[in-house]
């Protein structure tokens, strides 16, 4: 391998290890109505939406604000905080069974998320390889998004890393692309598969 021996490996939660996504909650409510579905999470409860909650703002004002713009969901609005735990049905095993694997190393592992403080304590209940890391950064609580430069240079001088020896993995391009940015080797997650080959490649032994 070229350059700096890898010593740390930061991991995004939704949908790397954790999977997230409102339609598992929204068919259940919307049945065969899929448009009426998909115009209710692009236009009510957009994932714009949903990330001014993911950087700090507390639910009840998210919720108030929707049921402003859009009085008659209001019932499908509050579900969205109501029955959230219905949005993550479980683990990416696959992607569990290798942080174990690199937890068995030498490595340091963190987590950086975009996630809001009010329900980032229901995945800490539910999943205990949350308390594999020695720390995550949880958006909510610093009032910083990904793929905000501010989250990625909290988390460098938070953790005394040397970015040009930490991988961040991460399903979202555009926060590969910022924490790129801050030096860091970071890999676009497609699947465990293909992880595992990148993971190697910047030098880590793997099964």
């Amino acid at each position: 391998m070229n350059g700096p021996q890898i010593d740390t490996v930061i991991f995004d939660l939704g949908n790397v290890l954790i999977q997230w996504d409102p339609r598992h909650l929204y068919r259940k409510i919307f049945g065969p109505d899929v448009a009426g579905m998909e115009a209710f999470l692009a236009e009510v409860c957009s994932p714009d939406w949903n990330e001014r909650q993911d950087q700090g703002r507390p639910w009840r004002e998210g919720i108030a604000e929707a049921i402003e713009r859009h009085p008659s969901q209001e019932a499908n609005i509050l579900a969205f905080y109501d029955r959230w735990e219905e949005m993550m049905p479980g683990a990416n095993h696959d992607v569990v069974d290798l942080l174990r694997e690199l937890g068995q190393g030498h490595l340091r592992l963190l987590a950086l998320t975009n996630w809001s403080f009010e329900t980032f304590p229901i995945a800490q209940a539910r999943f205990d390889f949350l308390n594999w890391f020695e720390g995550i950064v949880v958006s909510g609580h610093e009032r910083l998004v990904k793929p905000q430069a501010e989250i990625f240079e909290l988390t460098i001088q938070r953790f005394g890393l040397i970015p040009t020896s930490t991988v961040f993995i991460d399903d979202s391009l555009r926060n590969v692309e910022a924490a790129r940015r801050a030096g860091m080797n970071a890999i676009h997650f497609v699947g465990v598969d293909d992880l595992r080959t990148r993971l190697r490649e910047v030098g880590l032994a793997l099964s």
